[in-house]
């Protein structure tokens, strides 16, 4: 099993020590899969956390286990101060009730945003009632300004154009984050993305093929130019290394953004990004 960077407490030390030592700075760890945490003078943002063995139980006796590549990198119930949980759409790996609970009971003032079209689903799955304070719903297309930081919903393709699947964009003080959530390449994506000038851009890279049997992804390669023809500043690739039937390596992606001159950063689970 990969072992993470930092895990348990060498993480959460390693989110102290950023924090009082450069305050002022955006500091981005990723948590495995799609999950990251952003943290900017006190305000915490979860994007799309997993960090729980629910689908590798649940697919334990099927023919198509899901197998854990990496171990995780903290347990839900540990990680505190957080403002705001996004969920990109109701797949389990990006809505996971065995990583939700836990956070909401040590974050009780935390908001989980989504898609409208996705609170009825969500609320079943978390046993919470629709009307429940800690959704915060946002459309594609829509804006918002909550906790000093302002945030876009974004269409995503998974495979296909829907409302139930997003990406968002988060600008947390002078800079720009879009986590894609899952997504392919759609008609007019580009151009859409450039309007906001985005400086740190989370793509998948586990691409897609028919035999896994799920709706896939970017690749590798199709991430770094897409970074490339939105003007990303630099580009971070997740969505993989967390199960062995759906993984790629990184490595054509860091091949790709070489050859077109795409800063990147490919993190190990746990690692942390700073931005000043």
């Amino acid at each position: 099993m990969i072992e993470p960077l930092q895990a348990d407490d060498a993480f959460l030390a390693d989110i102290a020590d950023a924090e009082s030592g450069q305050p002022e700075a955006l500091h981005l760890w990723w948590l495995g899969q799609s999950g990251f945490l952003a943290s900017h003078r006190g305000v915490r943002v979860l994007f799309d956390p997993y960090l729980s063995d629910s689908l590798s139980k649940k697919y334990a006796d099927t023919d198509k286990p899901h197998t854990r590549m990496t171990r995780r990198v903290i347990a839900p119930e540990r990680l505190t101060g957080i403002s705001l949980i996004t969920s990109t759409h109701n797949h389990t790996d990006h809505l996971d009730a065995e990583t939700l609970l836990p956070l909401f009971t040590a974050n009780p003032d935390a908001r989980l945003m989504l898609s409208p079209f996705n609170i009825a689903f969500a609320a079943k799955r978390l046993g919470w009632q629709e009307s429940d304070a800690r959704f915060l719903s946002l459309e594609i297309d829509e804006h918002k300004s909550t906790m000093d930081i302002e945030i876009s919903g974004i269409p995503a393709a998974h495979e296909a154009l829907s409302p139930e699947f997003m990406g968002f964009i988060v600008k947390i003080g002078p800079h720009t984050i879009y986590h894609s959530g899952d997504t392919i390449l759609f008609k007019g994506m580009e151009e859409y993305l450039r309007q906001f000038n985005i400086n740190i851009a989370l793509l998948p890279i586990n691409g897609r093929l028919p035999e896994r049997r799920i709706s896939g992804n970017l690749w590798g390669d199709e991430a770094a130019r897409l970074a490339k023809d939105i003007g990303a500043k630099i580009v971070v690739p997740c969505h993989y290394e967390m199960f062995e039937f759906n993984t790629e390596s990184p490595e054509l992606f860091e091949t790709t953004c070489k050859t077109i001159n795409q800063p990147y950063k490919t993190l190990r689970a746990g690692e942390r990004l700073t931005f000043k």
